[in-house]
């Protein structure tokens, strides 16, 4: 089975963005870098050389992934049905119990980032809130057992 990156057309753009930058600009830098390095003579002592070709490494491997999650990403339609949660929601919940009130953006896995209050849909909090409505109560199963939500507010 395949693996579908469920994203925004904004975060396509985004990592193509990055893919073209990297094949093109920093490969030529990289390469750059490691001509230099050649130039200090000795390869087997040359920490320049050693550096310049772990980041070659390392580049090459993250254009290798951005290709597999374009290849296989799935742009979501964020208009679809806008009285449920969705990817491209923004949910107001109230935790029960102590009433925190706290807001969340619904994204794609490869958006998600917690600081920037990003949950991803494939998370255990973004899968119970997927499909709610507002008013509905939802069950998070965490390590320190389960919490409930209410959906106050869902907005695009």
């Amino acid at each position: 089975m395949v693996k579908e990156y469920k994203m925004s057309q904004a975060r396509k753009d985004e990592l193509e963005a990055e893919l073209l930058y990297s094949k093109t600009t920093r490969a030529d830098e990289i390469a750059e870098l490691i001509k230099e390095a050649r130039g200090f003579g000795d390869l087997s002592e040359n920490s320049e050389y050693d550096e310049a070709k772990n980041e070659q490494g390392k580049l090459y491997s993250r254009i290798a992934e951005l290709e597999e999650i374009l290849l296989h990403a799935v742009v979501v339609d964020e208009a679809e049905d806008l009285s449920k949660v969705s990817i491209g929601s923004r949910v107001t919940v109230v935790r029960l119990g102590d009433e925190a009130v706290m807001t969340y953006n619904i994204v794609g896995s490869q958006e998600a980032n917690v600081m920037e209050k990003k949950i991803s849909e494939d998370s255990p909090f973004g899968k119970a809130l997927m499909g709610a409505k507002e008013g509905d109560t939802v069950t998070v199963e965490a390590p320190r057992g389960s919490i409930r939500y209410r959906v106050e507010k869902i907005e695009r």
